[in-house]
This record gives C-alpha cells, sequence and structure tokens, in this order.
C-alpha cells in the first residue's frame, strides 16, 4: 500500500502519518529507579553513531515518500539529546516540512540553547519537546535550578513545550513540594503519566498501590494525560488498528520501520527510491496499547472515541498562557482519518493475511541466520517461548 498525496485533498497543516522513532542512545544523565533502561542495562549505555547522515535520512523520510506532513517523535532509551547530530537531524526534518517532538529529561543546557539558537522562529513552531520531570533524582542531585531555567530558554522562544512525571511510589510524600515547584516555575501542575513494568509479559503498572489506590493519588494533579493512559491501562485492543499504513515505528540506527513496536522490520533507508510498503497491524495481539495516549489519540483506531492529542500535552498557565503555541495547537487537535482513506472489509482482509505470510516468511529467515551463526542459546530460548506459549 503505497503513500497517496492525493487520496483525499490532502491538508499540508494537519497530520497524514505519526511516526515514533528511536534514537539509538541507552546513556543518560540520570539513574531513575523506574527507568527498565537503566536500571537493568548501565553497563551497556553508549551513544551510538548513526550509519547515514542527517541529510540521508531526510531524504528517506521526506513528505513526497512517507505522503504528506507527518509528526516524528525523536526519543532515545537514554537521554534523546545527548547525540551531538540531534539538533541538526531536527533541523532538517523540520525543513522537510514535518512536525516534531523531541523527548527529554530537560537537563542538557547546551543542546536547549542549539535548538533555540539554530532553528529559525518559523520551524521552532513546529517543534515540542516532551519533557520528563524526574523528581527524586533531580531533588537528590540539587539540579531543579538548572531543570527549569532550561525550560525557561524554551519558554522564550517559539518551541512548545509539555512537563510530565513519572509517578514513583517514592515521590508520594512529595506530592505537595511537587506542585509548588510546578505552579511557581510552569504556571501549571505537570502531566502525569503512568509508569509500567516492562520486564512483565502483561505490563503492569510500576507501583505497590492498588489501582484505586494509585488513581487516588496522582488523580489529583487533574491531568488528562493520566486520565486516559489509566482508562485504557491494561486493556488488549480488539478493535481493528491502522497503524502501519497510517504511521508506524522507525529505528534510525537500522534504518528499518516496523508497522509497531517488536514487530517485523523493513529497511527503508537503502534505497531511497523504492516506496515504502505501508500495511496496517489490523489485529494487535499485544497484551495493551501501552503508549496509547499517542497512537489512540491520533485515531490509529478510528471508531474509538478519544480525546486529541493535544489534550495529552498542554496546559494553560495561571496567567493565561499556553505551554504548546498556537501552530502546534491547530496540529495535534487533528486526527489521521481526515487525511487518509478508510479500508474495506476485503482491504483488511488482505492485510491480515499479507501480515501472516510476511511474517512467517521473516521467522524462517531469522530461524536460519540463527543456525548459520550458530546462535544455538537464542534457538533454544526461543523454542521454549514457544512451548510455553
Amino acid at each position: 500500500m503505497r503513500p497517496d498525496m492525493n487520496s483525499r485533498s490532502l491538508n499540508k497543516d494537519s497530520i497524514k502519518r505519526y511516526f515514533d522513532i528511536q534514537v539509538p542512545v541507552t546513556a543518560c544523565n540520570l539513574r531513575c529507579d523506574y527507568c527498565y533502561i537503566s536500571h537493568h542495562h548501565h553497563e551497556s549505555a553508549e551513544i551510538k553513531p548513526l550509519k547515514y547522515s542527517n541529510s540521508h535520512i531526510r531524504k528517506a523520510l521526506s513528505r513526497e515518500r512517507l505522503g504528506g506532513t507527518c509528526l516524528l517523535n525523536l526519543c532515545g532509551s537514554g537521554e534523546t539529546l545527548l547525540p551531538l547530530y540531534v539538533v541538526d537531524l531536527t533541523r532538517e526534518l523540520l525543513e522537510e516540512g514535518h512536525y516534531v517532538m523531541l523527548v527529554t529529561n530537560g537537563l542538557s543546557t547546551k543542546r536547549f540553547k542549539e535548538l533555540v539558537k539554530q532553528i529559525p522562529a518559523d520551524l521552532q513552531k513546529h517543534l515540542m519537546l516532551k519533557i520528563s520531570f524526574h523528581f527524586m533524582e533531580l531533588k537528590s542531585k540539587e539540579l531543579f535550578e538548572k531543570f527549569f531555567a532550561n525550560i525557561r530558554l524554551i519558554e522564550d522562544s517559539d518551541i512548545s513545550f509539555t512537563v510530565e512525571l513519572t509517578p514513583s511510589d517514592d515521590e508520594i510524600p512529595y506530592i505537595d513540594e511537587i506542585k509548588e515547584l510546578c505552579l511557581k516555575n510552569l504556571g501549571a501542575l505537570c502531566h502525569i503519566t503512568v509508569a509500567r513494568d516492562n520486564t512483565k509479559p502483561e505490563i503492569p503498572i510500576l507501583s505497590a498501590l492498588s489501582r484505586d489506590e494509585y488513581i487516588s493519588v496522582w488523580g489529583q494533579f487533574d491531568s488528562p494525560l493520566f486520565d486516559f493512559k489509566m482508562q485504557i491501562f491494561g486493556e488488549p485492543r480488539k478493535e481493528e488498528c491502522y497503524n502501519g499504513l497510517w504511521g508506524g515505528y522507525i529505528n534510525l540506527e537500522t534504518g528499518s520501520i516496523s508497522q509497531c513496536y517488536g514487530l517485523r522490520p523493513a529497511r527503508i533507508f537503502d534505497n531511497l527510491s523504492a516506496p515504502i510498503d505501508f500495511c496496517p497491524v489490523v489485529k494487535c495481539k499485544k497484551a495493551q496499547c501501552y503508549n496509547g495516549h499517542s497512537w489512540l489519540t491520533f485515531g490509529m483506531i478510528p471508531e474509538l472515541a478519544t480525546p486529541t492529542h493535544l489534550e495529552m500535552r498542554d496546559r494553560i498557565t495561571l496567567d493565561g498562557r499556553h505551554w504548546v503555541g498556537e501552530e502546534m495547537r491547530r496540529f495535534l487537535s487533528h486526527k489521521l482519518s481526515e487525511n487518509n482513506e478508510m479500508l474495506s472489509s476485503k482491504g483488511k482482509w488482505t492485510a491480515l493475511m499479507r501480515n501472516r505470510s510476511n511474517q512467517a516468511v521473516y521467522t524462517v529467515r531469522r530461524l536460519v541466520d540463527y543456525i548459520v551463526n550458530g546462535e544455538w542459546s537464542v534457538l533454544r530460548s526461543k523454542f521454549q517461548n514457544f512451548v510455553k506459549k
């Protein structure tokens, strides 16, 4: 299914596709207890160089190739802004005509200054920083002043921002302090996300509290992000999902695209003249859509009524200012169905058959690679997991 820029009268100021883009960095300047990467893989923390140049990546993700104006969410397993190339890559993608979001812990003052100085004001309006507020680490390292000073750099520019706290049981005694810091420095309470335990297949909430207690404690921040995440948390999606057709997951290190996390990758950075073969997941087998605050609010499941993504990100301050700028607010208010066609029953069935065929071929190729390379321990582990299922 090739991208079609004329399937509808395409509105370049509304979203055509949404992509979550993995930046190959596991290094971080913090070590939060609830972070799976830092807690379990601290010894492998690194900033990997990109195989492809920033200009090459821009061509691989051109508006023409992706079918229109997309929202690109750049996030590393560590701190996204640590790699030297991130600011220049961000500018390339903005110049291409896309909107960009960068996930960050808010502590890289140098990168914040580079974003403000090196990205023109008209492009800044299409950029948003998703700033994680790691309260316990900032408190123990006495970094509050630096953190909020960096946010003020962004406030004084045309770049949008949002601030969210990953709730930890350790933070509960400090809730009043957290609120006071936010109101004093941000003009509004931070949003609240949901901490999850990625070590377990069901991906439960990472907390000793019951679900009701968790909602009672963290619901007092009146965060639409938290409210929606709790509404969908733990719920497997039985509807038909358009991820893979209306967006997907891109790995900058390998130059590959997948329909969603953990699914079969396909290389798209090598041959830039080849069209990208977009195909929807249709039926999701995951325990839950744990990043549904993005996928679902943009409308990957069109019949599912959800808030807009803008509601997940914006706050209005005590003096009436918005965290999210006007142009970004308009863009985040749109749904993917506005610029994309719905599939017929036959189209969905065809996609399911293609998925099964592609996955079977991919599985056989992986098994052959394991055998050729003598990776018997990997084969044994995969066989054991298969038997357990």
